[in-house]
């Protein structure tokens, strides 16, 4: 028997096995039948297994780019539907005696996943962007109401996600404060390159009696995407006094490591549809428990307002909060693979670096930064002849690739520094999740040597 969410009577919503392998979904006693699955052939599941678990992926498509979208298995995608059959069957009583208690079921399960101290520092929310709304909400009041001086700085990677830049823009810029971008290196080629841009950019947050009152920092950069050292920049801003620090994660959970007492992080939100096989969308906000965490409110205000923001999040209206019950469903899903979760990301890392190597020596260009600068997403290098010279190519050439040669994968334009003549202007970002195949990074690669060798160029599309 396979457990899924608690349901509204604190019982299990369950998937059964009759006899003949046909799973039932127990909802108060009443099973209803569903397709057959094959019986399970080891103590871990197998190729085929995962194969079945994605057999809904377009079989045409090399998806090689997890990292935008993420990916959900059959078998949680089964468990949201009972979930939502459970809501659309009685609404009132779901309300009145189930969502309140799956939501903290999952809220419990997250808490034990990043190493959080208690479950009330655990919210649940739609995505990362939403997670970014309600801390910079908070600081755009803090400008507004005296409590931080206009002009006291704001620090963020110049690589931070366009939604973060533009809710920055939105809520701190428009209150007051001054926001400082780290400029970063790309191609990278260690951590110590962007500590000392970091450290240079809060010095400048701090001059003329200012203060640097909150840190947004990526746990992994999405474009390009290296993995950031966040334990040692959250150090030094406890050394250099910077009021709050708040990790943006969206790659973070079942990507990298991510431990909230090592990290020690004010905030830290993740995504859990991109890498942790939740269907979308769902992210967790961890608010590490201080004074400053009363004064967190969902943007969204309903009548949970004011009972704590894990409270206020588990409300926001009538909804389909069904991503967010299935967290039980997909633990169990991840520890259907050998060392769970940390195997999955373990062996994600290893695979994905061997085939960016793979691209890279075979197209004769590099990795956009060392391996153990990558989790489960990696750069590489496209040939200079394609002729990538505007972020419009980068759109056209993926738009190509997809309907001509069945590949999905985001590219990523590097402005060309000063005097440099043919050096590489286009990094491809691959992915590796359980579903991908070497046949995936095969197909990508000799896509681009045809290109090349038809004297393929962008401005051509």
């Amino acid at each position: 028997m396979a457990s899924s969410p608690h349901n509204h009577h604190g019982h299990d919503l369950e998937l059964e096995e009759d006899h003949n392998n046909n799973h039932h979904i127990v909802l108060n006693g009443d099973s209803k039948t569903h397709p057959p699955k094959k019986p399970r052939l080891s103590s871990f599941i197998t190729e085929s297994e995962i194969r079945s678990e994605f057999a809904h992926h377009d079989p045409a498509i090399a998806r090689i780019n997890n990292g935008s979208f993420g990916s959900c298995p059959g078998f949680v995608m089964e468990a949201q539907r009972a979930w939502q059959r459970k809501y659309l069957a009685q609404p009132d009583d779901f309300y009145v005696n189930g969502l309140k208690k799956g939501i903290l079921h999952s809220r419990t399960i997250i808490k034990d996943l990043i190493n959080a101290e208690h479950v009330d520092e655990v919210s649940i929310v739609d995505n990362a962007t939403t997670a970014a709304a309600i801390i910079l909400q908070q600081t755009s009041w803090a400008f507004s109401e005296g409590k931080y001086d206009k002009g006291d700085a704001v620090v963020m990677l110049h690589y931070a996600y366009g939604a973060v830049k533009k809710s920055i823009e939105a809520y701190v810029t428009r209150a007051g404060g001054h926001v400082i971008e780290v400029p970063l290196p790309f191609p990278v080629s260690s951590n110590e390159e962007i500590i000392n841009e970091f450290r240079l950019a809060l010095e400048r947050g701090k001059r003329n009696g200012k203060r640097v009152r909150l840190a947004v920092i990526d746990h992994v950069t999405s474009m390009p995407c290296v993995v950031i050292p966040i334990k040692e920049l959250v150090k030094i801003c406890r050394e250099e006094g910077v009021d709050q620090v708040f990790v943006d994660a969206a790659h973070g959970i079942g990507c990298t490591d991510v431990d909230m007492k090592e990290i020690g992080a004010d905030y830290y939100a993740s995504n859990l549809h991109k890498w942790f096989f939740c269907p979308p969308s769902i992210a967790l906000l961890y608010c590490r428990k201080s004074p400053k965490v009363s004064d967190l409110h969902h943007p969204v205000v309903s009548h949970e307002y004011g009972n704590g923001l894990a409270v206020e999040s588990a409300w926001i209206g009538t909804r389909d909060y069904s991503p967010q019950l299935v967290v039980p469903s997909v633990l169990e899903f991840v520890n259907r693979f050998e060392d769970g979760i940390e195997g999955i990301k373990r062996r994600n890392h290893e695979k994905v670096v061997k085939m960016g190597k793979m691209l890279a020596d075979a197209w004769g260009t590099n990795l956009g930064c060392p391996p153990e600068m990558c989790a489960s997403m990696i750069m590489i290098g496209l040939p200079a002849c394609l002729g990538i010279s505007s972020e419009k190519d980068t759109l056209k050439l993926r738009t190509h690739l997809r309907e001509k040669f069945g590949v999905e994968v985001p590219i990523y334009y590097r402005v060309p520094k000063n005097g440099e003549v043919g050096s590489i202007t286009g990094y491809a970002r691959i992915s590796h999740q359980v579903y991908n195949k070497e046949n995936d990074y095969i197909r990508f690669r000799d896509a681009v040597k045809q290109l090349v060798s038809d004297g393929f160029t962008c401005s051509s599309l």
